[in-house]
């Protein structure tokens, strides 16, 4: 069976799908059969991108509990859940850790981490409840593994994410339940347009990247189609770096 075929009626829930990495992935995973849900705090974006691809489309700020246990309860409603994609997250500027405010800090953190943490936490008691297993693919970044100047309150929060993704594996493998992450280098969405758009700025990306390329959010949906899939049922706790080379730490 190929992954494009054998998501057919599975419900999939897809965080910060209203734009970029989650708005790629949603559309394919519709594509390939899922009944996916949509959801990101731009409530009008989710719904926009659900009834583009025939989803249900919900506001979801993953920082609040009750948000999430509604936006997860509204997932439940179509079926049993059986993928989650957390791709909500946010890098929140840049500036040196030495001047760096707190609250840019736990912003990032809010988001990033606590936001992963409490999605994966509602999704994965659904899936233990309903008992059919499940698969979970977070969203992290190669600046988890090689710093950026600058970045260094995002980086950690991806970092973080690649842990919960090892430690809710092992938590969760005895309930049928996988959870990988890719690990992406710089990708050209909207959240990144306007750096990238520097010539500066993207050459300097581009020295660290072997393939000499920026990532677009389609290069990264196969990788997170098939862990997703029964196709990876023996892979669990893996954080796979999608970054063109960047992580192999060679300048161009």
């Amino acid at each position: 069976m190929s992954v494009l075929t054998e998501y057919d009626g599975q419900v999939a829930l897809v965080t910060g799908g209203a734009g970029g990495i989650g708005e790629a992935v949603a559309t394919v995973l519709a594509g390939a059969g899922a009944r996916v849900v949509v959801a990101d705090l731009n409530g009008a974006g989710a719904r926009a991108t659900a009834d583009r691809i025939g989803g249900l489309g919900v506001e979801l700020d993953v920082r609040e509990p009750d948000s999430v246990a509604a936006a997860v309860a509204a997932a439940a409603g179509l079926g049993p859940i059986r993928v989650l994609v957390n791709s909500a997250g946010v890098v929140g500027g840049a500036g040196p850790l030495r001047s760096l405010p707190l609250a840019a800090f736990t912003a990032v953190w809010q988001v990033n981490v606590a936001g992963t943490f409490l999605v994966t936490q509602a999704v994965a008691n659904a899936m233990i409840d309903h008992g059919s297993g499940g698969a979970i693919v977070n969203i992290s970044s190669v600046g988890a593994l090689q710093p950026t100047v600058g970045l260094g309150h995002y980086e950690a929060t991806k970092a973080a994410v690649n842990a919960l993704t090892r430690s809710a594996a092992l938590e969760l493998a005895e309930f049928g339940i996988r959870v990988n992450a890719i690990a992406p280098g710089p990708v050209d969405t909207p959240f990144t347009r306007q750096a990238l758009a520097d010539p500066v700025a993207r050459a300097e990306w581009l020295a660290k990247i072997p393939l000499a390329r920026i990532a677009s959010p389609a290069d990264l949906v196969a990788l997170v189609l098939l862990l997703a899939s029964d196709q990876a049922r023996h892979l669990t706790g893996a954080v796979i770096p999608v970054d063109g080379g960047q992580s192999l730490g060679g300048a161009r």
